[in-house]
């Protein structure tokens, strides 16, 4: 009996989500988001063609986005690389998505975009992304090099870009 009691005394200490709710008190409120801010032009246009292709669930469209050696890392599966495997990688995804960006930064031929996603512009973020960019020396279009993303939820598959 007693090895039952320390056991569920444990089970709650390690878990403040169950002893929240036993205690009859209120979840505290998720953490307010992280502002948005406006990006240059070029780097706007990575976003804005992002969803694009992922709204067309073109897989050949999202994967025209990136540099031919570029990579994607998605959550729960392993990392690939080039055109051919990211068009695999995104074929059967796609549907309505906004993103927005938190922060960015470049330097002559590398950048990234460190951002944040939900289903349509103003609805709750449901997850996060880092786009590492590059192009060529001298200017020319910014493209991705690896995207990364996860769900905020802590249970489930997280949604994508």
């Amino acid at each position: 009996m007693i090895r039952l009691a320390l056991l569920a005394l444990i089970m709650t200490l390690g878990n403040p989500a169950g002893a929240v709710a036993q205690s009859g008190q209120a979840p505290p409120p998720p953490p307010t988001p992280q502002p948005s801010i406006t990006l240059p032009p070029d780097l706007d246009a990575v976003l804005r063609a992002y969803e694009r292709e992922w709204g067309a669930r073109s897989a050949k469209g999202l994967a025209s986005l990136f540099t031919e050696d570029g990579f994607v890392l998605q959550p729960g599966r392993m990392p690939v690389r080039g055109t051919e495997a990211i068009t695999k990688a995104y074929e059967g995804s796609g549907g309505p998505l906004a993103l927005r960006a938190l922060a960015y930064a470049t330097a002559d031929t590398v950048g990234y975009i460190i951002g944040a996603y939900a289903p349509t512009p103003g609805d709750q973020d449901i997850g996060k992304f880092i786009l590492l960019l590059r192009r060529r020396p001298g200017g020319g279009p910014w493209r991705i090099a690896a995207d990364m993303d996860n769900g905020n939820a802590r249970r489930g598959p997280p949604p994508p870009p």
